[in-house]
């Protein structure tokens, strides 16, 4: 009997599983096409739920059922868009590569939890509703986001990736500090995070990435309002976008202003000149109140005729105004007491066009074309006045206009061989024409580049291992008047991601990527600045190699991340600044090649997010410099944190973040980070305003502080600066936002909107 029972089960099984049908698929994010991991895919049968199961770690999915009448496949995941397919065949069915759309979040839905993954070696976040709920700003968001390296900084609103900037992308556009600050944190959908500048960026002297994908929207328009400043000092902050969209159209407008008017500044600085027969010592005590104030405006129109296609025209125009003044006292051994007053004034002005075009040929491969082109105009006024003791004077002038025109052009193709295999290249070029008058001397040098960087990637998935290897050449033709230097360099990344499980994650990763020196550091024109100093740029400045190693393992479950860096840097031939003595009491500043530097360091990020309305943020680093030069070498070790504390209930939000800056070795010169802290209260009243009352740099009367010293056996010094308008600076915030109807998001772009570079050697 029961070999019978057994034998009538297999049959009955074997015939539910012959009759059994499969549906089976793929899940991707409609704007970049990565896929999707963890969605989640349900079949329906006249409403009622049948089966389900998640999107693996390929976004892929497979479903079995024994139902033969039609049914609906519901595709969902938290920060998209959800779909229904309807499947009315009784056989098996594909329905090939899903895509989702960015969702809008609603009031009325929370995501308790950030869903954070690993897509092809990049780290990718969907914020949570309760991190976006405590935050008024992207930087107080980005605070609380698990992203090892990144140092999100709430007092100068900037964002740093292992001390250099980062190359943002917002909807796949290149971008700025000012267009990630004039970001909502409603707004944005989902971030991927890079510690290794991508193949295509490489050439920028970025570090990092960021790649942050904006809520998909209808027609409509936007106005987004943003202001600050500090009670008790000249500090003003603001933001203003508008935005509309109509059918293919879209028409945006921002500006950014910024103010400063600080006169509490203050250096302290002992230091030597020493050279074979003569030596002077100096200490001088100084005030350098300075002013400036920059305006940033941008005109941007977008054209997308259908969802292949895109055209972006964008004009950009900053003017800034800066000037400094220092109002000191040396005691020289050599001259004796005397009074030296400084004053530097800047005036610049880089108007610039941007067009842009894309074409999707089909779902596989694409094709992107840009130029841009800038206007610099800089004005730099600089006057070094001495009064000695003995009733005679010095003046050391140093007046410069300079002239730049430049064009950046690029053309980039992609190519989707199947969903686990891609392939990119690219060809970028810029050329510049500048014109430097020294005014003193009319001496009027021209300068010319010509930048080229030609580059291809390839990506391949083999399980659950992603690999990327990106190799590039740099051409690059200089004239500096009657110089002449050209460099031919290759630049090469490649990139290890095992997504190991859902819990853990390893990525390493190695660059190389040689520094070659700018314009600016050619720049072969001595100027004295002191009784005792000349500066000067150097044509004969060698190509740096830097090589990077990197491992990262990452751990996350539920409400908790955690992520480690280990990194080793070395860099051949280092270029540093260095002092050397000429004889006859003067001694010249100006860099030179070093033998080598290397660093190598370790970065601990732990998140915990939403205990019962609290979040914490901690960053921990410890890191070993050493540098080497001609019968030298320093040492350095030294510890740095961050971290950032929240508490969140209804419309209120209590934040803390503090950094504890770190020191840092470049040659003989030893620095250390800015320090900063803040204590942050915010009130949401409704989804239009938000208002924020901070307390910065908190029972510190020195505000901001900046100490450095230098190990130079020609030139040994120590100095501290302090801007005391910063010391307990209480500063008030407002936002008002208004959404009419919804925008489009534009399509992903490549390259800088403007020609930051400069020809120019300012001392």
């Amino acid at each position: 009997m029961n070999r019978i029972a057994f034998l009538i089960s297999l049959i009955i099984f074997s015939v539910s599983s012959i009759s059994a049908r499969t549906i089976q698929g793929g899940v991707r994010s409609d704007n970049d096409s990565t896929v999707i991991v963890g969605a989640t895919c349900r079949l329906m049968s006249d409403s009622k739920f049948i089966d389900g199961v998640r999107t693996d770690n390929e976004g892929k999915f497979e479903i079995s059922t024994g139902i033969k009448s039609k049914l609906t496949l519901e595709i969902s995941k938290v920060g998209y868009n959800p779909t229904e397919i309807l499947i009315e065949s009784d056989k098996n069915v594909d329905v090939g590569t899903v895509y989702l759309s960015e969702g809008v979040m609603l009031d009325e839905v929370q995501v308790e939890a950030n869903s954070m993954i690993d897509v092809k070696g990049r780290t990718v976040i969907f914020p949570s509703g309760s991190d976006v709920k405590a935050s008024s700003t992207a930087i107080s968001l980005f605070q609380k986001l698990p992203l090892a390296g990144l140092q999100a900084n709430p007092v100068n609103r900037s964002l740093s990736v292992d001390g250099g900037s980062p190359f943002i992308l917002i909807n796949g556009i290149p971008s700025t500090m000012e267009d990630f600050n004039a970001l909502q944190p409603k707004d944005i959908a989902k971030i991927e995070f890079s510690r290794i500048t991508p193949a295509r960026y490489a050439d920028r002297g970025n570090k990092g990435f960021l790649n942050i994908t904006l809520k998909k929207r209808n027609d409509g328009g936007q106005v987004y309002i943003w202001g600050r400043s500090a009670v008790n000092t000249a500090f003003v902050d603001g933001n203003v976008r508008a935005s509309c969209h109509q059918g293919p159209s879209q028409f945006t407008f921002s500006y950014n202003p910024s103010w400063r008017n600080y006169q509490q500044v203050f250096d302290n600085s002992t230091e030597s000149y020493i050279g074979d027969d003569f030596r002077v010592d100096l200490e001088t005590h100084d005030r350098n109140p300075f002013y400036y104030h920059y305006h940033n405006l941008n005109l941007k129109y977008d054209y997308s005729p259908n969802i292949s296609t895109l055209f972006s025209a964008k004009f950009t125009i900053a003017p800034l105004f800066q000037k400094s003044s220092s109002l000191a006292n040396t005691i020289d051994s050599y001259l004796g007491d005397y009074e030296n007053d400084n004053l530097n004034r800047t005036k610049e002005l880089a108007p610039s066009l941007d067009l842009f075009f894309k074409r999707d040929f089909n779902d596989k491969n694409a094709i992107e074309v840009q130029l841009v082109g800038t206007l610099n105009s800089s004005d730099y006024r600089r006057s070094n006045k001495y009064f000695f003791s003995d009733g005679s004077d010095a003046e050391y002038i140093m007046d410069v206009d300079s002239r730049r025109r430049s064009l950046i052009s690029e053309i980039s193709y992609s190519y989707q061989f199947s969903d686990k295999t891609s392939l990119s290249a690219g060809y970028q070029n810029t050329v510049s024409h500048s014109t430097n008058t020294y005014l003193t001397t009319d001496y009027k040098p021209i300068l010319t580049e010509n930048n080229n960087y030609v580059y291809a990637r390839l990506g391949q998935q083999v399980g659950k291992v992603y690999f990327s290897v990106a190799s590039g050449a740099k051409l690059y033709w200089i004239k500096n008047d009657l110089n002449k230097r050209h460099f031919i360099r290759n630049l090469t990344t490649a990139q290890l991601s095992w997504h190991i499980s859902q819990k853990w994650n390893l990525v390493a990763a190695f660059q190389y990527s040689p520094n070659i020196p700018s314009l600016s550091a050619l720049t072969d024109y001595p100027q004295q600045q002191t009784p005792y100093l000349i500066s000067n740029g150097n044509p004969d400045l060698k190509v740096s190699q830097n090589f990077l190693y990197q491992l990262m393992p990452s751990f996350q479950y539920k409400k908790f991340s955690a992520s480690l860096l280990m990194n080793y840097r070395n860099i051949g031939d280092f270029v540093m600044s260095d002092m050397f003595y000429l004889g006859d009491k003067m001694f010249l500043s100006q860099a030179i090649n070093a033998k080598k530097s290397w660093y190598a360091g370790g970065n601990l990020n732990l998140k915990l997010n939403d205990i019962y309305g609290f979040g914490a943020n901690v960053n921990l680093g410890l890191a070993h410099y050493e540098t080497m030069g001609k019968n030298w070498i320093h040492r350095l070790t030294s510890f740095d944190a961050s971290f950032t504390l929240w508490w969140n209930k209804g419309p209120y939000t209590i934040s803390y973040w503090r950094k504890i800056p770190g020191k840092y070795l470049s040659g003989n010169y030893v620095g250390k980070d800015e320090n900063g802290d803040s204590f942050s209260f915010e009130y949401h009243p409704n989804k239009h305003w938000t208002f924020e009352a901070s307390w910065m740099y908190m029972f510190d009367k020195k505000g901001t502080k900046y100490p450095s010293w230098g190990y130079s056996s020609v030139n040994p010094y120590f100095k501290e600066r302090y801007i005391k308008n910063n010391g307990n600076m209480i500063v008030l915030s407002v936002s008002y936002s208004a959404d009419f109807g919804s925008l489009f998001r534009t399509s992903r772009r490549s390259l800088n909107n403007s020609d930051n570079a400069s020809s120019l050697l300012k001392m």
